[in-house]
């Protein structure tokens, strides 16, 4: 379980592809602190660690992972975002993410209003029930607000802070991003599905 509060940024060091799978060794600050086993959200994928190294850590992520995340477009070099699992008895900054991705988004549109940025996405019209205005999405690991929501697109502001500690900087327009969407919603939609039956 995370929160959606970035701890720190990664950069992709070695891409190994085994099979259907692909294996990452992650470069970062928190690396040297994790342990095998332990499960650390990627760009809002939970993945766990396999291995330590000094300064690094290895990830691997499997054939239903790529397919349903951005992942695959890792590549040496890239920026990913990093949070370690939430401990019991801290605040909860965020909100609930499980780190289980729900589909990608397109980015369609970046503003700069004076100090903040304004990104516009694209997202499946099938998740539109999953969205409230001013509700809450995990987009690549961060906890962010929506607004504007429409049956396929969102709009999220992103202060100065979050630009400046995530890999949102690094977004281009055409880009793919990780969305996971807010779980008591799904328990609701799926509690309110089951009633009509």
């Amino acid at each position: 379980m995370f929160t959606g509060i970035i701890e720190t940024t990664g950069i992709i060091k070695e891409v190994i592809i085994n099979g259907s799978n692909r294996t990452f060794w992650v470069e970062s600050s928190i690396s040297d602190e994790l342990k095998p086993d332990q499960s650390v959200c990627h760009d809002g994928v939970c993945l766990t660690v396999e291995q330590v190294q000094t300064g690094l850590h290895k990830v691997t992520a499997i054939d239903e992972t790529l397919q349903k995340t951005r992942l695959s477009s890792w590549q040496l070099g890239s920026l990913i975002n990093l949070e370690r699992s939430l401990q019991l008895g801290t605040r909860l900054d965020g909100h609930i993410v499980q780190g289980h991705v729900d589909t990608t988004g397109i980015c369609t549109n970046i503003s700069e209003k004076n100090g903040s940025w304004v990104f516009t996405f694209d997202y499946p019209k099938k998740f539109s029930k999953l969205l409230i205005e001013k509700g809450s999405v995990c987009l690549n690991g961060i906890s962010l607000t929506v607004w504007n929501v429409k049956k396929k697109s969102f709009s999220i502001a992103i202060i100065p802070y979050t630009f400046e500690h995530t890999n949102i900087r690094t977004l281009k327009k055409g880009d793919s991003v990780n969305l996971e969407f807010d779980l008591v919603g799904k328990y609701i939609l799926r509690s309110l599905s089951l009633k009509k039956k």
